[in-house]
Formats: C-alpha cells, structure tokens, sequence
C-alpha cells in the first residue's frame, strides 16, 4: 500500500459545493492551496491563503481564461514521476514543483445546454483546461490524487487524517478511474451537443463516431432478473421522467420499475394536460390500459376497466397533478409506481400508508415532438435512432374505404394510434370513447394480436358486468399495415366499426375490398409505428 503525501494542491472548480471545507480541512493538514479564478477569489474571501496558478507558472491568464493552466509547470508538476531519475532532473532544471493533489470538477457545459444557451455561449462552456489537467492527474495516479466529485472530499481528508497527510493506492485509482470517466462523459456530451447542431444545420450524414456517457444514479439489487448485475445512470439531460424524477414514498426503484415507468411515462405524455387528464397503465412495458377523461379519476378508472387483472402490480402515469380522489381509487388495488408531474397534499397523505408504493413527481412532461436520441446495445455495438415523434392529425388521414368515419371514429382512431407507438409490435389496439377497450402486443402474427385484445376485452365486460364488450363500436388501430385481409376481418368481428393503419401492403386493394364488405370505414396514415 503506497502512501502519496500531499503537500501541493491545485483546486479550480466550477461547483464550489463544499469547497471551502474540504480547503480549510487541506489547510489544516498543512497543505499549500494553488487556485485559479473564481475558486481562488471563493477561498480568499474565506480567509484562506491560496497562490494564484499566475504566480506557478509566471505566465498571466488571458483570452478570457481560457489559457491558464495549459502550463508545463501545471503538467509537469502532475504528470512527473517523482521517483525517476530524467523526470527528476527535468524538474529541477526547470523549476517544476510536483502538484499531489488536483481538485477540478469542470465548466457547467450539461448544465449549459440543459437551460437552452445559444452556440456562442455553450461553446465558452467548453472546458479545455480542466480535462486536459484531470486526465494528467488520473494517468499519473501513481503520485497524485485527482478529485471531480465533491461526494469524494470527505473520503480524502479521512485518507489524509489516518495516514499522515497522505492517500493511499487503491483510493488514488479508484479516483482515477472516476476522472476518466467524467472527462469521457464530458466529451460525450460535447460531441453530442456537436451532432444535434449539425442536425439543425441540415446535416444528414450519422457522426462517424458517437459516444455516450452517464453519472451514477443507484445501483440496483438486480436487473431484470436477479441472477444479472445492473446499475441506473442518468446523461445530464433535462427531460422529464424517471430520471430526473423525485421519489417521495416507497421501496427503491428496480431495474424493471425504471424501465416500465420510463414506458409509461413517455405514453402518457402523448397527451396535452391543456386538453384533458390522461392516465396509462402499464405492464412489462406495454400499456394494458390507457384513457382520457373529464378528471382524473375518471380517467384512471377507465384505463383500469380495460384490463384490471394486468393492472395489479403496474405501474401508472398521469398527464396533470395526482390529486386525492384519485389516489383513493389508486389504494384500492396493488400498484408498483406511480408517476406524475405532481401530486397534492391530499394524494401524498392517501398513499403514505402503502408504504411499499413508489411516488414520483418528476415536475413536467417530457415534450414528445422532440427528436432525442435512443439506443440499445447489439453484440459488438449499438443502434441510435431518434425517438418517434411522428404524430398523425385529422388533415392526414386518408380515407381508402366507401365509408366515411364519424367524427368520434376519427378522434378513437387517433387516440388508438397514439398509443400504438408505446405498444410492443405487432400491436392491435381497440378504443372506444377515449379509453382502450382491448390491447395485443407483442405478438408474432398481428392476427394473434388482434385475438388476444379482443379475449381482454371479453374477460373485462365479465369483470365489470356488461352486457358486450367495448370492443363492439370501436376502432381499431395497426402500428403497421394489414399484410392480408385476414388480421383486418379479425377485428371487424370482435366488432370494430373503424380501422386506422399506416397503409403501404402490396394487398393494399385486397384488404380495402375486405373492410368495404364488412362495412368499415378505414382510414391510411401513411406512417408506421414498430416498437421491438
């Protein structure tokens, strides 16, 4: 176990978050405070003394700060190896006195771009200086503590405390490792930054290289099931949902919680609180019941006839504020999550005693016309997509059938479609009345799929007492085209009176033939919305 004292620090923060402790604790232990900028004035104010980087490297900041610390009495005092001879040498001849320890934690650029700052001012967010020293400390490890997180401060002056002023190996490389992962998740973010903006300027072209990065949210007990290890990182973007949510009550998320929320969330965020209350459940990533209505109890309660059997256990999502008639309805069954923009006193009082339900309020909506990226891993890569933000509106559609659709087929038909975009392909999803009355995800055939929401919808009529099931006047929506007339007749007999489907299949004209027989009215979006 190698102990590296220190004696020589080089603080330049951005987050001055515990700052002046953590250099009063190095003080004390009789450390030399090294500074630039903004931290050295925050430590001087505190009655600290620091030396300013100018007066290390004789050279005058300049351009702004934007040269200061690309030295080689910076680099030098970071990167030499104290115990070899030529580097020695070098450092005498040059007058180069070695830095232990480095505490640099990086100009805001995440947060930057998060609160919408023009190219002029996002680009001066770049930081130059600080990755470059960090990465020089990390890689020479060996000799000096490097330090970007401020949850680590306290951990370096407990080291210092038990072991005369220094650290020891292990922590010096576990903190390396963290440095290197803050510069590269830092690039990541720039060079992400970088695509997006030449996506405005019309680029079309992929970047030849992309890299993602992302900071420690929880470590899970499991992933999906409890034989795999797995961990939620968070990239720094301002969306709204699961991660950048509050959790006020429950159990900790699991890997599978995160996931379904994620899913649920995205879902309910189709739809305009301005327009209405809107509720999804959902259920291993597919929705098992999605509904509008006049409040939001309503909304629930009809979402949840759809499929009250899936819905046990679920994870549900509102468009507006939980409030407490709701959350009373909510406590009478099982549920694992709920998420929202919000909740009032009388929802949070109601379910603090389900003491194993998670609450969050994640504070907004996610916007879901925005094109950010998604990805998944494949054996030896990954796919990036943007995110589906196709919507259809009523000008759009296109009527293919002798029959024309109602004005509420219209408004079923859209709705049915909306949600297909968060259904599992192949998807079949009957609505009537702006609730679901049967969803098939997921399945192999799109006739399967149509059975399937077709059987949910029988099983829920004998739940709830109906005379039919609510598949009966309904319209039905396909994320893709009928390749045969056969899934098309499937949902004309659960009882569907309108169909709306991208359009696209070669048997286009045979299936058009087919919902004409049958006295459909069918309308073509002309987009698909496949979900694997």
């Amino acid at each position: 176990m190698t102990i590296r004292k220190i004696s020589r620090a080089l603080l330049s923060v951005s987050d001055k978050t515990g700052l002046l402790e953590f250099a009063r604790g190095l003080a004390d232990q009789g450390v030399m405070l090294i500074s630039t900028g903004g931290t050295a004035k925050a430590l001087r104010d505190a009655g600290l003394k620091v030396s300013d980087v100018s007066e290390i490297t004789n050279f005058p900041e300049m351009m702004d700060g934007r040269v200061k610390t690309l030295h080689p009495m910076v680099h030098g005092g970071l990167l030499s190896l104290r115990d070899k001879a030529d580097h020695a040498a070098s450092m005498k001849d040059h007058g180069i006195a070695g830095i232990d320890l480095l505490v640099c934690n990086l100009y805001p650029f995440e947060a930057t771009v998060a609160r919408g700052a023009d190219f002029e001012t996002t680009i001066e967010n770049i930081d130059i200086g600080g990755p470059a020293m960090t990465r020089s400390a990390a890689k020479n490890h060996d000799w000096v503590t490097v330090v970007v997180d401020v949850e680590d401060y306290a951990a370096v002056l407990d080291e210092m405390k038990a072991n005369c002023g220094g650290t020891t190996h292990a922590l010096r490389k576990k903190l390396a490792q963290r440095a290197f992962a803050r510069t590269g998740a830092y690039d990541a973010a720039v060079s992400g930054w970088f695509a997006g903006e030449l996506a405005k300027d019309g680029e079309k072209e992929p970047p030849r290289r992309r890299a993602f990065g992302g900071l420690l949210r929880q470590g899970l007990r499991y992933g999906e099931n409890p034989h795999q290890e797995a961990a939620f990182y968070v990239d720094g973007s301002s969306r709204p949902g699961v991660a950048t949510a509050q959790q006020l009550q429950g159990k900790e998320l699991s890997y599978n919680n995160i996931n379904d929320t994620d899913a649920a969330y995205e879902l309910v965020a189709e739809f305009d609180p301005k327009a209405g209350p809107a509720c999804a459940i959902i259920k291993h990533a597919n929705p098992c019941g999605v509904a509008l209505g006049k409040t939001l109890k309503d909304a629930y309660l009809a979402a949840l006839a759809c499929d009250t059997q899936s819905a046990f256990g679920g994870v549900l999502a509102f468009n507006t504020t939980l409030d407490g008639a709701t959350a009373e309805e909510i406590s009478k069954i099982f549920t694992e999550v709920i998420i929202a923009p919000d909740a009032d006193e009388d929802a949070r009082r109601i379910l603090a005693s389900k003491k194993n339900l998670r609450l969050l309020t994640a504070g907004g909506l996610p916007d879901p016309l925005t094109p950010t990226l998604t990805y998944r891993s494949v054996a030896g890569g990954f796919l990036v997509q943007t995110r589906d933000n196709g919507r259809i509106t009523r000008k759009e559609l296109k009527v293919v059938t002798k029959r024309q659709p109602s004005d509420q087929e219209i408004t079923d038909m859209l709705l049915a479609f909306t949600i297909g975009k968060h259904v599992k392909s192949n998807a079949i999803i009957y609505v009537k009345d702006g609730s679901t009355a049967g969803i098939g995800a997921g399945q192999m055939s799109r006739v399967d799929s149509a059975r399937i929401a077709a059987l949910k919808a029988k099983d829920a009529a004998k739940i709830a007492g109906w005379d039919k099931p609510r598949t009966v006047g309904s319209a039905a929506a396909s994320e893709a085209f009928f390749p045969f007339p056969d899934g098309l007749l499937t949902v004309a007999e659960a009882g569907a009176t309108a169909v709306i489907q991208p359009g696209g299949s070669v048997k286009d004209a045979d299936v058009i033939a087919a919902a004409d027989e049958a006295g459909l009215a069918m309308v073509f979006t002309g987009m698909r919305h496949f979900r694997h």
